[in-house]
């Protein structure tokens, strides 16, 4: 009879020790996950200007050209990387300091989202950016979709409505139009085809049946020069547009969305995998003839796609391999601690992809 009591109360403590570590494993991964990267934290203490708007740079620079970003600029592409991070890790109250920030500073009179503020949040530009306009859009229907709060899906549509009235050119949305002139571009370039920004406006019915196939239709019949896709698409005589030197970045975003189309960059990734084996890294730029490095540097935005990218195919392992050389550009100590910084200087865009990769990738593992 002992000897079955004590056997009992071994079982009974061997269950509650089991369940204790059970609940401080998870109690650590939770803690883990809330737990705010450095990136974050350097976003917001070092690239924020007084107004909220994050600035472009680290250093102050004036501005010598409208059409240029300089110094603590602040652009409409960081306001969508940002909302997709605040969505990302479920802060709400990030989010909608965002969304306020999108209101007073980036809107304007005529419902289109300025691309580029001086760093006091006045602007002296007409256009806005279409890519940037659809991750803002798209980032707004995910949190509409969250947390229900309907002056999200309202601007989402201000945003929609005013891209089709203006945005258009021979039935395609194309990369801006001048709304001080009337015109419009007559390029689309194929990195704003956001496959995940349609998939939101359809579902939400901010967009008819024939432009989102007639979208998703050119990217999905893409062509490539054997290895490196088109950067842009002219809309009113069919041509594509090749770069002699292929952006990593652009042919990322384009790798990226055809992924989540289920067609994956296949001979793409097979190329970069080449190049990492070979160099232990990857360069900014290739020539698109040769496939030889155009240029010395690398660059944490090409990193953080090519992480995003690689999580979007599957692969874990060439995941890990990226980040683990990504953040070899991250300082780890003192005031930058946390940024990708260079020289004194870093770009937001550097931060935000990497912190947008950093947070997926640990959230997938």
């Amino acid at each position: 009879m002992r000897v079955t009591k004590n056997r009992r109360t071994r079982v009974v403590l061997l269950v509650m020790i089991i369940v204790i570590i059970g609940l401080a494993a998870l109690l650590a991964i939770l803690m883990m996950r809330k737990e705010t990267s450095s990136t974050a934290l350097f976003m917001k203490q070092s690239m924020v200007n007084a107004n909220g708007t994050i600035a472009s740079y680290l250093k102050e620079a004036p501005s010598t050209d409208p059409n240029v970003v300089a110094g603590r600029e602040a652009l409409s592409e960081s306001v969508g990387l940002w909302m997709q991070y605040t969505l990302l890790v479920e802060d709400k109250s990030d989010f909608d300091n965002s969304y306020q920030l999108l209101n007073t500073y980036f809107m304007s009179p005529q419902h289109y989202i300025r691309w580029k503020l001086e760093p006091d949040g006045q602007s002296r530009v007409n256009t806005y950016a279409l890519g940037d306009d659809l991750r803002i859009v798209s980032a707004l229907l995910d949190a509409y979709g969250r947390w229900n709060k309907p002056e999200y899906l309202a601007t989402a549509k201000e945003i929609t409505d005013t891209l089709w009235a203006q945005g258009l050119n021979n039935g395609y949305l194309v990369d801006y139009h001048d709304f001080q002139h009337d015109t419009s571009s007559n390029l689309l370039s194929l990195t704003y085809i956001d496959t995940l920004a349609f998939e939101r406006m359809k579902q939400y019915g901010l967009i008819s049946d024939e432009l989102y196939t007639r979208h998703l239709e050119l990217l999905r019949t893409i062509p490539n020069d054997g290895l490196f896709y088109p950067r842009t698409y002219d809309v009113t005589t069919g041509q594509y547009g090749y770069d002699k030197q292929v952006n990593l970045i652009d042919q990322l975003i384009i790798g990226l969305h055809l992924a989540e189309m289920k067609q994956p960059p296949d001979k793409l990734v097979a190329f970069m995998k080449q190049q990492f084996a070979k160099d232990g890294h990857l360069y900014g730029r290739y020539d698109a003839k040769d496939h030889q490095p155009a240029v010395k540097y690398e660059s944490p935005s090409v990193y953080g796609l090519a992480i995003l990218l690689a999580v979007q195919m599957d692969d874990r392992e060439w995941a890990q391999q990226l980040y683990d050389r990504m953040i070899m550009f991250r300082a780890s100590e003192g005031s930058d601690r946390g940024g990708y910084v260079s020289d004194g200087d870093t770009h937001a865009f550097d931060n935000l992809l990497a912190l947008l990769a950093e947070t997926t990738l640990q959230q997938t593992r």
